[in-house]
C-alpha cells in the first residue's frame, strides 16, 4: 500500500456548530510556543503537535485546502482541541512526546518500547558479584550499559568472567560454601568464597573490570604488566604467571572486538548510532550501541502510524527548511520522533551518529533534559562511517525481513477469506478468536482464547479462564463455560451497537465441540456462521485437518500447502501452546500448594522457609496436624490452625 493511498473512515465529520467554536478558538491562540491536541466527537485524541507558534502553525491546519489528503481527513473530524502554552521549544518537545507516548493517537508516530534495557550490575558487596539486570537502579550499586540485548551484558559478563574471574553467583550460594565451585576449576572465577584470592587483589580485579567496562582498556593492560613485574623482580614466578595469562586473556578480548581503542576518540567511547529506513509504508530505526569502546550489538524499533503521520509531518518540516536546509522526507520524521520518544527514557550518550540530519532544537532539548552536550553527525568518516554503515544495512534487513513475514501473513489471511467465502469490509481489521482447552487426565482444566487481527496475533487481548464446576475431563461442558462466559456480555453489546464480535470463532475440535459452540451461540442469539471447528484428519497427521461449520454446510479441506490452512494451523497451535502452559502453572499449584503458603496472612519468607525446611515441601506442611505445625520457630496455635485450615 502506497503512502498516498487514503483509507476510508466512518467517523462523522465535526458539526457546523462545534466548528465555529473550534474557528473561534483557533482565532484567540497566542503566537508562543506550545503543544496542541485535537480530538474528534467521541473525544478520542487524533493528534499532538508541537510549535514555535500556536497561532501560525494551528491555523495553517485550516486556513489552507487539504481536500482528499490525509491531513483533511484528520482536520474533517476535530471537534475540539486543547493546547498547553510553554516556555520554549525545548519544553514544547518534551511535553509533545511525553502525551505521545501516553494519548497514543492515530496520527502521531508512535515508538512503542515493550521492556527497558538490560543492565549489566556489579552488585555492592564485600566482594562484589557480576549479575545481569533489568529494572530500576538501586545506587548501591554499579551499572553499566544499557545494553541493547539480554544477549549483549551475557556475552559481556562471559568476558569478564574469563580476564577478570569475579564471581556470579547468589549471596546465599556465596556465604554457605566450604570448597571452591566449577568456576573456579574451569578458571571463570578466582574463588573469594573459600578465600583462595585475598581482599585486596579481588578488590583489584573489581576495578579493573568497571575500568574495562568504561573503555580504559589500555589504562587497565598497563596496571596489570606493572603487577606482573613487580611479581617478577620478588620472584614470586607463579603470580607473575597468573598475571600474565590475565594480560593474555584481555588482549585475546580485545583482538576480538570491532572497534579499535587505538582508532576510537574519549567521546568514541559511548556513542549510539541510529539509521531510519522507510519502505511500503512501514518504517524501522536501527539502534546500535557503543559501550566502553565496544560494539554491542543493535536492535530494530518498528512504529505506528507511519503513513499517517509522516503525510501530516510533511508541511510542519517544510517550515523548518530554511532553518536546517534538510530535505522534507518521511526517514527525518521518523527519526526525530524515535530520538525524541527513546531519550525521554533511556540515557542519551554525548555522541549520536546518525543517518540523516535531524532539527538541532531536538538536539538542544536533549541537552537539557540529560544535563550534558550532546554532540551530533550525520556524514561521519573512519570508524564512525563503518559503525554506521554497519546500522544502515541492519535497518534494511530489518525492514526487509518485517515486510515479507507482513506480506506473507496478508497473503494467508486473504486466502482464507477466499477460502470461507466471506466479504469483510476491511481486510485489516479481519478478526479471529480461537478456544482450545487444555487438562491433564481432568486436572487444572484451562481454557484459552488467542487473538488474530490485523494479519498477527494479538498476544495483548489473549485470555485464560480457569474451568470450574465440571466433571474432571469433560472438554465439551468446558467448552460451553468459556464461550458463555466470553461472549454472553458482547452479545449484549454488539446487540446496542457497542461491541464488536470476531469474524470468525475457531474452536479446536469437530463435529462434537462445534455441536457445543452452536448450542451456546443459540442460546445468545448470534450468528452461528461464526463458528468453525478445526477437525483432526486422518491418522491426526499435520496437513489433513478439515474445517466443521456450525451451519450446516459441509467439511471443508483446505489442502496441505494452503496458505489459509497455514493460517488455521497457525492461529490453533498457539491457542494450544497457551492454554497448555495455563494449564501446568495450575497444575503446578495445585499440586504443590503454589502461592496457598505464601497467601496466608502472617506468613513471610522467613516463616515460610522454615516450615518447608521442617516438613520437606509444601505437601509435607499440609500433611502436618495443627499441633505439629506449632512446634515451629514463631508459628503461633493460631497461626497454625490458620495454616492447617488453609492447606485443607
Amino acid at each position: 500500500m502506497t503512502s498516498d493511498a487514503v483509507h476510508p473512515d466512518t467517523s462523522p465529520p465535526a458539526a457546523d456548530a462545534d466548528r465555529a467554536r473550534l474557528l473561534a478558538e483557533v482565532a484567540a491562540l497566542p503566537a508562543l510556543p506550545g503543544v496542541y491536541r485535537y480530538f474528534d466527537a467521541q473525544d478520542q485524541v487524533l493528534y499532538v503537535g508541537k510549535a514555535r507558534s500556536l497561532k501560525k502553525r494551528v491555523t495553517s491546519y485550516f486556513q489552507r485546502d487539504h481536500a482528499g489528503t490525509r491531513i483533511g481527513q484528520m482536520v474533517s473530524r476535530i471537534a475540539r482541541m486543547e493546547t498547553t502554552v510553554v516556555r520554549t521549544e525545548a519544553e514544547a518537545l518534551l511535553l509533545e512526546n511525553n502525551l505521545i507516548k501516553t494519548l497514543n493517537p492515530k496520527f502521531n508516530i508512535l515508538f512503542r518500547d515493550d521492556k527497558s534495557y538490560p543492565y549489566l550490575k556489579i552488585a555492592a558487596h564485600a566482594y562484589p558479584r557480576l549479575a545481569y539486570y533489568r529494572g530500576a537502579v538501586d545506587r548501591r550499586h554499579r551499572y553499566f550499559g544499557p545494553y541493547p540485548s539480554a544477549w549483549a551484558v551475557k556475552e559481556s559478563i562471559q568476558l569478564i568472567q574469563k580476564v577478570f574471574k569475579l564471581r556470579t553467583c547468589e549471596d546465599s550460594v556465596f556465604n554457605n560454601r566450604s570448597r571452591p565451585c566449577l568456576l573456579y576449576q574451569i578458571r571463570r572465577c578466582s574463588g573469594p568464597c573459600v578465600k583462595i584470592i585475598s581482599d585486596a587483589d579481588y578488590a583489584r580485579d573489581v576495578e579493573n573490570a568497571e575500568r574495562f567496562l568504561l573503555g580504559d582498556t589500555q589504562e587497565v593492560l598497563s596496571s596489570l604488566q606493572t603487577k606482573m613485574m613487580a611479581f617478577s623482580d620478588a620472584l614470586a614466578f607463579e603470580q607473575a604467571a597468573e598475571v600474565r595469562n590475565q594480560i593474555s586473556a584481555l588482549s585475546n578480548v580485545l583482538a576480538q572486538q570491532s572497534v579499535e581503542e587505538n582508532s576510537a576518540t574519549g567521546r568514541d567511547r559511548d556513542v549510539d548510532m541510529l539509521a531510519v529506513e522507510v519502505r511500503g509504508g512501514r518504517a524501522c530505526v536501527n539502534l546500535a550501541m557503543v559501550r566502553g569502546g565496544r560494539h554491542l550489538g543493535d536492535r530494530s524499533y518498528f512504529p505506528a502510524h507511519v503513513e499517517e503521520a509522516t503525510a501530516l509531518g510533511q508541511e510542519e518540516l517544510q517550515e523548518r527548511l530554511e532553518d536546517r536546509q534538510a530535505a522534507a522526507v518521511p526517514e527525518v520524521q521518523v527519526l526525530e520522533a524515535f530520538i525524541a520518544q527513546h531519550y525521554l527514557e533511556s540515557p542519551v550518550p554525548p555522541l549520536l551518529v546518525l543517518s540523516h540530519a535531524v532539527d538541532k532544537a531536538l538536539i538542544e532539548a536533549l541537552g537539557e533534559q540529560s544535563g550534558q552536550r550532546v554532540h551530533v553527525q550525520h556524514q561521519p568518516r573512519e570508524q564512525r562511517r563503518i559503525w554506521l554503515d554497519m546500522c544502515i544495512k541492519g535497518a534494511e534487513l530489518a525492514i526487509a525481513r518485517l515486510l515479507a513475514e507482513e506480506g506473507s501473513q496478508q497473503a494467508r489471511t486473504r486466502a482464507l477469506v477466499e477460502a470461507l467465502e466471506l466479504s469483510p469490509e476491511n481486510m485489516d481489521t479481519f478478526r479471529i478468536e480461537c478456544f482450545d482447552i487444555s487438562h491433564t487426565a481432568g486436572e487444572a482444566t484451562m481454557a484459552s482464547c488467542v487473538v488474530f487481527e490485523a494479519h498477527q496475533m494479538q498476544a495483548s487481548q489473549y485470555r485464560r479462564y480457569n474451568i470450574d464446576g465440571i466433571t474432571g475431563g469433560d472438554d465439551y461442558a468446558a467448552m460451553r463455560q468459556v464461550l458463555t462466559r466470553r461472549y454472553s456480555k458482547l452479545a449484549e453489546a454488539a446487540q446496542l451497537g457497542t461491541g464488536r464480535l470476531p469474524d470468525i470463532v475457531l474452536v479446536d475440535g469437530g463435529k462434537g465441540q462445534v455441536s457445543m459452540a452452536r448450542e451456546v451461540f443459540v442460546e445468545l442469539g448470534l450468528d452461528l456462521a461464526l463458528i468453525i471447528g478445526v477437525e483432526k484428519g486422518e491418522g491426526r497427521k499435520v496437513g489433513l485437518e478439515e474445517l466443521v461449520f456450525a451451519d450446516g454446510r459441509e467439511k471443508v479441506y483446505l489442502g496441505r500447502d494452503s496458505a489459509a490452512l497455514m493460517l488455521v494451523a497457525q492461529i490453533r497451535d498457539e491457542a494450544h501452546r497457551f492454554a497448555i502452559t495455563g494449564m501446568r502453572a495450575k497444575r503446578a499449584n495445585i499440586r504443590t500448594g503454589g502461592s496457598r503458603l505464601e497467601d496466608i496472612a502472617g506468613i513471610g519468607p522467613k516463616k515460610r522457609a522454615q516450615l518447608l525446611q521442617r516438613f520437606g515441601g509444601v505437601r509435607g506442611v499440609a500433611n502436618a496436624s495443627a499441633e505439629e505445625i506449632a512446634t515451629v520457630k514463631g508459628i503461633s496455635k493460631e497461626l497454625a490452625m490458620e495454616i492447617y485450615r488453609a492447606l485443607r
